[in-house]
């Protein structure tokens, strides 16, 4: 089974993510193929540079071809995204300050990036 996830509530990201999945991901121990992560608000902080989540994160992105999104909008007003609110969902918006394969985009970039690669099932935390 597919999966995508979307990190909406305060914290999904510092609990549910880096205690709970990335560790069964590291162990392959999580079952199904995560094909898409996307992170809304505070979120996307642990998608920093440096950050040992973000890091970590996105090797096994990068080893399973794993779609790793932030919320445009959110990006640029917390100043991790380089373009303006008026670009939010155009997919102009470009990351910055992140890790390693980490886009930014709205709801349009996500459905044309998880297009040819659709999940079975979008998990909200």
């Amino acid at each position: 089974m597919k999966i995508a996830y979307v990190f909406k509530t305060s914290m999904a990201s510092t609990y549910q993510l880096s205690s709970m999945i990335l560790p069964q991901l590291e162990n392959d121990s999580h079952i199904v193929d995560v094909v898409g992560m996307f992170f809304f608000d505070d979120n996307i902080f642990c998608l920093k540079q440096n950050d040992s989540v973000g890091e970590r994160l996105s090797k096994i992105a990068r080893d399973r071809g794993m779609l790793l999104m932030v919320c445009d909008q959110c990006a640029v007003r917390r100043g991790l995204a380089e373009g303006t609110f008026e670009q939010c969902g155009s997919g102009d918006v470009k990351a910055k300050g992140l890790v390693e394969g980490v886009v930014a985009g709205c709801f349009p970039q996500l459905y044309t990036a998880l297009g040819s690669n659709p999940p079975d099932q979008v998990i909200t935390l």
